[in-house]
């Protein structure tokens, strides 16, 4: 039977006490939490207090009849199912209830199993209707969504993430996330636990190139009192921490070669043994792992193991580094002026297309994390509202060719990037030329209004 905090609530509305207490003594024996009104109008005013899941409700009754209740209380019926009752009733009159708000008309007499067969259809069908929503916001977010949890993208290579992390959200199957350091694949693993159905268990991050090798195997599967010196009682390892929910194992590749066979037979057969412990302990544990080092190398060498490697290379998703996508990198400096903003109380609105110029051009060799720590030291030293290539010390990758804006502009081989480069610096000019008005902006750049908004807030333009 269902605790009293997730039971279903039903209402039952007669004005008959011998059907109320028939009804209330069969529904609370199938599991539900049964409320009682004698009328139409005790049933409103039970209805504005408290939130019932269905609604039994008789048509024919004095002060407030059935009918008149679902008028009265349309506004607090939205998230309740109504089944309406009544022995006198007709096609008419179920018809009237049914575009009143009713879900299904019940006619008296009936057998309790016909009730309670009432209820049961109508638990599928919001059970179904909240599966489709739940299905069209995925299908939704993975058709194009910039987002991910907490990254951003608009980059065919991140689209290409985000739908895959939606995707094997819905499963346990084990992840590993591949990708440079500082490209987000601890924001990857949130991500996926956010969206998947272990949201409301534990979400435990451990990373395994700061855990001494001496401690590891304690550390991940906990130990028994006694089992070394100083294990003065007994501690619960991180994979039961993680019970219900989601373990990531971050920098998995520097993980003894030693402990490996422990960690695949815990993926393998979903049970775990503490140190200095007899006996197994079942764990129901999703784990994503993720590395930056190349794990394939590093078998060939002998320092991974290459069964352990297939099993948690279930679902492999791979990240881009940022200067495979210059692209989304405008998208990118918004988001962290927007956060930072928040803390730092910075004046600064926007960036200069000199500035965003010397960004799109630079290597980023530390990826996202290189660019959040550059744009939150730039508005640290900003001056006014738009951050300058001044306020920018990214070192000789990122140094603009000797010309600046003027003359050279872009010295690299990249179209993609020069083209960015130059609609960035023409928007900006047509908009100087036309005192900001977008319409003749358009115009002159022989662009839709609609895309020159797009690229507006694509390059951070004002």
């Amino acid at each position: 039977m269902e605790s009293k905090q997730t039971k279903k609530r039903i209402l039952i509305i007669d004005d008959e006490e011998n059907m109320r207490h028939m009804l209330k003594t069969m529904l609370t024996r199938y599991g539900y939490a049964v409320n009682a009104a004698k009328d139409g109008e005790q049933g409103l005013s039970k209805i504005a207090d408290q939130r019932f899941d269905y609604i039994l409700c008789d048509v024919k009754m004095p002060q407030m009849n059935g009918m008149s209740f679902l008028k009265a209380g349309r506004n607090h019926l939205r998230s309740s199912t109504v089944i309406m009752m009544s022995a006198f009733g007709s096609i008419d009159m179920a018809i009237e209830a049914m575009k009143l708000g009713a879900y299904d008309f019940v006619s008296k007499p009936f057998k309790s199993e016909e009730i309670r067969l009432t209820i049961k259809k109508a638990e599928e069908r919001e059970r179904l209707k909240k599966e489709n929503i739940e299905l069209k916001d995925r299908i939704r977010r993975i058709g194009g969504s910039l987002s991910f949890g907490k990254m951003v993208g608009r980059s065919s290579a991140m689209q290409t993430v985000f739908s895959m992390a939606l995707k094997v959200a819905r499963f346990d199957s084990t992840v590993l996330i591949t990708g440079e350091s500082g490209t987000g694949k601890e924001l990857v693993a949130q991500g996926i636990h956010r969206e998947s159905d272990r949201r409301s268990g534990p979400m435990v991050p451990v990373n395994c190139a700061s855990i001494p090798e001496g401690l590891m195997e304690s550390e991940l599967f906990g130990h028994l009192k006694g089992a070394f010196t100083g294990a003065d009682k007994d501690k619960k390892g991180l994979f039961e921490a993680a019970q219900g929910g989601t373990l990531f194992l971050d920098e998995i590749g520097d993980i003894p070669v030693s402990l490996q066979p422990k960690l695949l037979r815990v993926l393998q057969e979903g049970e775990i043994r503490p140190v200095g412990g007899a006996k197994a302990r079942a764990i129901e544990v999703r784990v994503i792992a993720a590395t930056s080092k190349d794990l394939e190398t590093e078998m060939a060498s002998g320092q991974f193991r290459e069964d352990l490697f297939y099993r948690l290379n279930v679902v492999p998703i791979k990240l881009p580094p940022l200067r495979e996508r210059p692209e989304d990198i405008p998208l990118l400096c918004r988001f962290f002026m927007m956060r930072f903003n928040e803390t730092l109380s910075s004046g600064a609105k926007n960036i200069s297309s000199a500035a965003m110029a010397v960004l799109m051009q630079h290597d980023w060799p530390g990826n996202i994390r290189e660019l959040e720590n550059a744009i939150e030291r730039a508005l640290v030293l900003a001056d006014g509202i738009t951050l300058e290539k001044n306020n920018f010390s990214l070192g000789k990758a990122g140094a603009l060719h000797p010309d600046g804006e003027g003359g050279g502009g872009y010295d690299g081989f990249s179209l993609k990037i020069a083209k960015a480069e130059m609609e960035n610096k023409m928007i900006r000019k047509a908009l100087a030329e036309t005192s900001g008005n977008r319409t003749h902006a358009a115009n002159m750049l022989e662009i839709s209004h609609p895309s020159l908004l797009s690229k507006m807030k694509l390059y951070g333009i004002d």
